[in-house]
């Protein structure tokens, strides 16, 4: 019975050493393109992370307007991500802390993930997906396969609404 702490108390010291050394940070650096139209809309993003059997795990950004104007609520529009919203989008409260942000402008963009918030995620295969969806123009998906679980990086491209897109996971 007095081996019983013991065996507790060494069991706990081994899980919290082992906690540190699966923390790690995710970032997601995606290029929104400039296109030259006639009517430039910012694209609403939803990005998010699935499983390999293409189920979703956690949404990590929702880039809407998030202001009411003469053509409505800018919720009223995240259906035109199609497949964020019927993977999980829709039983979404929004606005979300740490999750919703305003529609960003051409560029780089960059969303960093602290591993506080993605802590249940198990060791493994992994893709992080960028939906981007514009009004007047299209709609495409990027899917970027990760490693969770050690420091690497990943990389894949748009052709259209999206350009460049990086996932890098850091101790």
């Amino acid at each position: 019975m007095r081996l019983l702490p013991i065996v507790i108390t060494t069991a706990g010291l081994s899980l919290a050493a082992a906690a540190p050394a699966l923390a790690a940070d995710l970032s997601v650096t995606v290029d929104v393109p400039r296109l030259n139209t006639a009517s430039y809309h910012r694209p609403y993003v939803a990005v998010w992370i699935e499983r390999p059997d293409q189920t979703a795990v956690q949404t990590l950004a929702v880039w809407y307007q998030q202001t009411r104007n003469n053509e409505g609520d800018g919720k009223d529009w995240l259906k035109d991500l199609r497949t964020w919203w019927r993977k999980g989008g829709r039983a979404m409260s929004l606005p979300a802390d740490g999750v919703s942000g305003a529609t960003r402008a051409p560029g780089r963009q960059t969303v960093t993930v602290p591993a506080a918030r993605l802590r249940g995620l198990q060791p493994g295969q992994y893709t992080v997906v960028v939906e981007a969806a514009r009004e007047l123009g299209g709609r495409e998906v990027v899917r970027v396969p990760f490693r969770w679980g050690g420091a690497n990086t990943a990389n894949a491209s748009g052709s259209t609404e999206l350009g460049a897109v990086r996932v890098t996971v850091s101790r």
